[in-house]
């Protein structure tokens, strides 16, 4: 069928975003805000209510920004946060708080949940105290009565889905990351058992699942009838709206950084060193996840009440090496590549001669730093690196990433790439005319800086060197 006007929901942690497309074109993009608490040491928690209404806030702005485009809207579509659930009964009522893939309460569940290698080999999901799985076991040791009262065990992107559409179901991307599901396919049968109905119907990303009742038609603002599509993961949908690949990894700066590349499987063919998830169209999406990145730049604008914009305009003034401050940016555990979530984050070198720039420089080649990192351990045969997120615009941030990782940098139209990964999907089930580079052409290649490359080598040594001494000393057995 001909390409027409979409809407595209992208379920972030910390914002939900609606954009409106006309065809390929990106016509306009809005944002609503979600809070996160933490109610106690490695708790991270959302009202799970939020979600829907962070949906409803972001379609109302997309309709006062483009008025009456939004009434001959063909398609609505997804890219959507995964780890993250919540418990509801059947009225789709939040039985708990939402519990976040950033949470680590549960680290003596995850020690019981089996071998973590074979617990890897057969979900591609790392056994550690984030596990989805092991935080949904705590939760039913924790809270039985809200599981013995639950229907369901929901993400964010299942909930919105359920209320637009009267109907529940996930997508293979976002089951493929709670460590419950196997990566050949299916629920794994020992999660039947302990969650059983609980656990919603699977459906490919690209299937059209129903349509807008005329209750969350007037809600949100938009036409009953419209088409919903499943949509999928933000790595997932990152991968497709970059046109990511082996050569060409997606690297993406959002509340956390990422490094994703496609796999084509099949699944006894994944390598064992990463995450490993299913991708959106077919084939797998190895993957690896840091610790914080645009967070951690948010953790010290909150400390200090300068805005993220003005640290990182300060930190571009410092010379490379943040004036011999290392920062190990953990700040929810040291994830890819170490997968250590007891060891935690850390600045050495720090002098009363050290201020609000120099750590905002720090942080950022902390996150490069582990960046290169997990492009060595999982894309080995890169020539370039594509770049997608928020800090995708950041001058400061490409050059820094293309100096530590001695890559090129490409750019491409649409920073926010899992958004594009969204329309994509709905190109897909609606069989639209529509590649990635109609949507999402490149519109730059930068180089790396030789000069900066050399500054740079000393600071990737140091940075090894304090990362080894840090989690040498943080050892906790059943953590690695």
């Amino acid at each position: 069928m001909p390409a027409g006007r979409v809407v595209t929901l992208d379920l972030g942690t910390s914002a939900t975003k609606a954009a409106l497309w006309h065809g390929a074109e990106l016509r306009a993009i809005t944002r609503a805000s979600i809070a996160t608490s933490h109610p106690g040491p490695g708790y991270a928690e959302q009202d799970p209510d939020s979600w829907w209404a962070s949906v409803v806030e972001a379609c109302a702005q997309l309709r006062a920004d483009t008025g009456s485009d939004v009434d001959a809207v063909d398609a609505i579509g997804f890219s959507a946060a995964r780890e993250t659930f919540a418990l509801f009964d059947d009225d789709l009522h939040p039985l708990t708080p939402g519990v976040l893939w950033s949470d680590r309460r549960a680290a003596a569940d995850a020690a019981v949940l089996g071998d973590p290698v074979a617990f890897r080999a057969t979900t591609g999901v790392v056994l550690n105290a984030g596990a989805h799985a092991a935080k949904l076991a705590w939760m039913t040791r924790e809270q039985p009565d809200a599981m013995t009262r639950a229907r369901w065990v929901l993400a964010p992107r299942d909930v919105v889905l359920a209320r637009m559409i009267g109907v529940v179901v996930t997508d293979e991307t976002l089951a493929s990351r709670t460590g419950l599901y196997a990566l050949d396919g299916g629920w794994l049968d020992d999660a039947q058992v302990r969650y059983g109905a609980r656990l919603p119907r699977v459906v490919s990303s690209d299937t059209v699942v129903g349509e807008l009742t005329p209750d969350a038609a007037r809600v949100l603002g938009l036409s009953p009838g419209t088409r919903v599509v499943a949509g999928a993961g933000d790595r997932a949908c990152e991968v497709l709206g970059t046109a990511a690949s082996p050569r060409t990894p997606m690297v993406s700066w959002g509340t956390t950084a990422n490094v994703s590349v496609p796999h084509a499987g099949p699944a006894g063919t994944l390598p064992t060193v990463a995450v490993v998830s299913r991708g959106a169209l077919g084939g797998f999406v190895v993957e690896a996840g840091l610790s914080a990145a645009g967070a951690a730049v948010g953790w010290l604008s909150s400390l200090t009440g300068r805005t993220h914009d003005d640290l990182l305009a300060a930190a571009a003034a410092v010379p490379p090496g943040a004036a011999g401050l290392v920062a190990l940016p953990w700040l929810a555990g040291a994830r890819a590549p170490w997968w250590r979530p007891d060891a935690h984050a850390a600045f050495i070198g720090l002098t009363d001669a050290h201020g609000p720039a120099e750590l905002a420089r720090a942080i950022l080649e902390g996150v490069a730093l582990d960046t290169a990192r997990c492009l060595e351990l999982i894309a080995p045969e890169r020539r370039a690196v594509v770049v997608a997120g928020g800090g995708a615009a950041d001058d400061l941030w490409r050059r820094v990433l293309g100096a530590v990782t001695e890559c090129a940098v490409t750019r491409r139209a649409v920073d926010d790439a899992s958004s594009v990964g969204a329309r994509l999907l709905v190109a897909a089930a609606q069989e639209e005319p529509i590649q990635v580079d109609d949507v999402n052409p490149v519109v730059a290649r930068e180089d790396p800086d030789s000069a900066l490359v050399a500054d740079y080598r000393p600071v990737r040594a140091a940075s090894d060197a304090v990362a080894d001494a840090l989690l040498g000393a943080r050892v906790t057995p059943g953590e690695r």
